[in-house]
């Protein structure tokens, strides 16, 4: 796509390029392609028609235009042209830094279920975190979520079954590290980014047994429920019908647990934010599901709480999940039953099912390229051989 004269540019963009006594600089950027060196000089280049009047400056310029290409938010089918382009004074940077400073890479505690940097922000954002404001992250984990919330200014709680985790005791997931560092904890990642003034506590606690006043309220309900395949989903219960433990085994019991089902895990969770949450704050979770499966009306609900935000990440051909932004409408509360029949319902079995598939399939199709293999060279093989 050329940059020509035909493209209409604003008169107010015409007097800040035109200005002799502002230095300026064009910086490109494209989104979902990567552009050389050259190929951004070549860009800036089809600016020449501007009238352009003062000197060029890369250090520091009084003006700085940005042009960026957008070529739309899937890397396995970009386009040939840009599906859009944007071209404007540059005004401020956002916060994408943050990416880097809050990277998994160097904090000190993580596990296997870490969320990623960018997408605890972005779940910050949609929260609407500010200073001041008490966040809860029920199924805490190693805490990733609470590092963004408690950097927006927000006070912080966590809860999680795992005591191993919570207490840093798990085995480590970093390559080559044999035994947890005696800093490793969630609060020694806040002090790690200099928030540990947020901190106010994690509790082992079963999400499925009330651990809460009835009164208590929070700002925010930020958390990334387990789904049963990197680590289990479990709350505290017996297989067996009509067991008693004995007296002498009291002192030492640790509690046995079953399977904490997707659509009781979302009921129980819309219900505790119905509950807990102030009115007009928000509840911002993770949701699984085979893709070929979604519709949005079998997503969790709740008479008190409106559904004001779902976009998909895709995990793979055929799962994704979905960021589920909800935010308090009514006091009004009553205690919904769970669906059985919800989109992530069995999303544990179907997703190893899916494995089970995608796996055979690769075999089979790496059995078809060799028997290709073989024939091709068996047909040379011949012509050679009547040569």
């Amino acid at each position: 796509m050329e940059i020509s004269e035909s493209h209409i540019c604003p008169s107010e963009l015409l007097d800040a390029v035109s200005d002799p006594n502002k230095s300026f600089k064009v910086e490109v950027e494209t989104f979902c392609k990567h552009f050389t060196m050259k190929q951004k000089v070549e860009k800036i280049e089809n600016f020449s028609y501007l009238p352009l009047g003062g000197a060029v400056n890369l250090n520091k310029p009084d003006v700085t235009f940005s042009y960026i290409e957008f070529y739309g938010v899937d890397p396995n089918n970009v386009p040939q042209q840009p599906c859009d382009l944007f071209f404007g004074k540059w005004i401020a940077d956002g916060q994408r830094d943050l990416i880097k400073v809050h990277t998994l890479k160097k904090r000190e505690f993580i596990g296997n279920t870490s969320m990623d940097a960018q997408l605890s922000i972005i779940m910050a954002n949609q929260a609407q975190i500010a200073p001041g404001d008490v966040v809860l992250d029920p199924f805490v984990g190693s805490g990733s979520l609470l590092v963004s919330a408690a950097h927006f200014g927000g006070y912080i709680w966590g809860a999680d079954i795992d005591f191993m985790m919570l207490h840093a005791r798990t085995r480590p997931t970093r390559v080559g590290q044999k035994v947890r560092n005696k800093e490793e904890s969630i609060r020694g990642n806040l002090r790690q980014y200099g928030i540990g003034s947020q901190y106010l506590d994690v509790l082992v606690s079963d999400f499925s047994l009330p651990l809460w006043r009835q009164d208590i309220k929070f700002d925010a309900l930020i958390t990334d429920p387990p789904y049963g395949v990197r680590e289990p989903a479990e709350k505290i219960g017996i297989e067996r019908d009509n067991y008693t433990l004995s007296a002498q085994h009291l002192d030492n019991h640790i509690p046995s647990k079953v399977e904490y089902g997707l659509p009781h895990i979302y009921s129980d969770l819309l219900n505790f934010a119905a509950q807990h949450l102030s009115i007009g704050r928000r509840l911002v979770c993770w949701y699984p599901l085979v893709r070929d499966e979604y519709l949005e009306e079998q997503l969790p609900s709740h008479p008190c709480m409106q559904l004001v935000g779902n976009s998909e990440q895709v995990l793979s051909k055929m799962t994704a999940r979905r960021l589920l932004t909800y935010q308090k409408i009514s006091d009004d509360i009553p205690n919904m039953p769970h669906d059985p029949h919800g989109a992530a319902h069995n999303f544990r079995d179907k997703y190893f099912a899916v494995g089970e598939i995608s796996r055979r399939e690769k075999k089979e199709r790496r059995a078809e390229e060799i028997a290709k293999t073989a024939s091709y060279l068996k047909a040379k093989r011949e012509e050679c051989n009547k040569e």
